[in-house]
């Protein structure tokens, strides 16, 4: 097991690397670099200004050096103003010269400035991660116990009316857009005009004009169950409905097996044969998909952080593009890519636990 942990993070890190130089390569591109320019500066500016403003910041190098600075392997640039002044990629021209460091890229912990937020691309990143982190262990606290007793029940029994009834209600979570769903819970459960917080409030059940609050913003302080259960509530029904039609399917495949066959006719008890015979090995193929959704969560929520006015993780990949903050879109794309290659490690692993007839050589 070891061998193949070193094994597979030594295939991360290449996979990681080579991800992360084309999302450079792409964001890097004159087009993006010029509108950079005329952001900062002046959208007046003439295509010489422009250039000048691009070599003076060493955006006009070559792609691969530009690359190694960013990573922190390559000297970052020099620049030497008329007047005398020097800058450079890791130091400004007060800052002393003893103290301005060769090296300031990724290995050396610095992510660089955002244009956008006018701080460190760090401190940022991490503060909308932390965000994100806190929404997606409530969503998997929600959404996996949830879609897997709603698949086991449909799979224990196959072709009965609660197997009919579970999936019908999972197809029609997953067909349902976040947007959508979204908007009808609002409207439905956090409007003081509409739905059934108007009627609850006049009879008295509820202390406030609404059953939960719309906006999640409050849940970035504190997160309660009434400011938070929407998003919530939202992102876990997408998701639930693919994972138990998976648990379905496996739990539907496990119990017409040859060995709960023989389980039956000696007389086991039904509870029994589900929870200690057919459960494990139906769990192999949802404990993929649950682990799919890991990455899906950190950037999928983009439109419920939007409609909930959450400003997590999701939030700052849509305003790092659209604003073309380039050094924070970066740092966006490799935490990205960092879950996603972590998730299939860990996913791996699991499968092996979960399947003793896998070895690892």
């Amino acid at each position: 097991m070891g061998i193949f942990i070193l094994r597979r993070l030594g295939v991360m890190l290449l996979t990681a690397l080579c991800l992360t130089f084309i999302v450079f390569w792409l964001t890097n591109l004159y087009p993006n670099l010029e509108k950079l320019a005329k952001t900062q500066g002046n959208f007046r500016m003439s295509d010489e200004a422009v250039t000048s403003y691009l070599d003076n910041r060493g955006y006009l190098q070559p792609t691969p050096i530009k690359f190694g600075q960013w990573l922190g392997v390559v000297p970052g640039w020099i620049t030497e103003a008329e007047s005398g002044k020097v800058t450079g990629r890791c130091f400004n021209s007060d800052t002393p010269v003893d103290d301005r460091p060769t090296f300031c890229g990724i290995l050396q912990g610095d992510w660089g400035y955002s244009t956008v937020f006018k701080e460190d691309v760090g401190p940022t990143v991490l503060t909308r991660l932390g965000l994100t982190g806190k929404l997606m262990l409530c969503v998997l606290l929600l959404m996996v116990p949830s879609a897997l007793i709603v698949g086991v029940l449909a799979g224990m029994r196959e072709g009965s009316r609660l197997d009919r009834s579970l999936s019908t209600f999972s197809i029609a979570t997953t067909a349902t857009p976040e947007y959508v769903s979204g908007v009808i819970f609002i409207a439905v459960l956090a409007s003081s005009r509409f739905g059934v917080s108007p009627w609850l409030a006049d009879m008295g059940w509820i202390d406030g004009k609404t059953l939960f609050l719309g906006s999640a913003t409050s849940a970035m302080k504190d997160a309660t169950f009434w400011n938070f259960f929407l998003p919530v509530l939202t992102i876990s029904l997408y998701g639930m409905g693919y994972i138990a039609r998976m648990t379905r399917a496996s739990m539907t495949e496990v119990m017409t097996a040859q060995y709960i066959r023989t389980a039956r006719l000696k007389g086991v008890k039904f509870s029994d044969i589900v929870l200690k015979h057919a459960l494990r090995n139906a769990l192999i193929a949802p404990f993929t998909v649950i682990m799919l959704q890991i990455p899906w969560l950190l950037n999928g929520v983009v439109i419920v952080e939007t409609l909930f006015n959450y400003k997590g993780f999701g939030w700052l990949l849509v305003q790092a593009a659209s604003n073309n903050d380039i050094e924070l879109l970066l740092a966006v794309s490799v935490v990205s890519v960092i879950v996603v290659l972590a998730t299939q490690l860990i996913s791996d692993i699991g499968y092996v636990f979960l399947n003793p007839r896998i070895r690892i050589t």
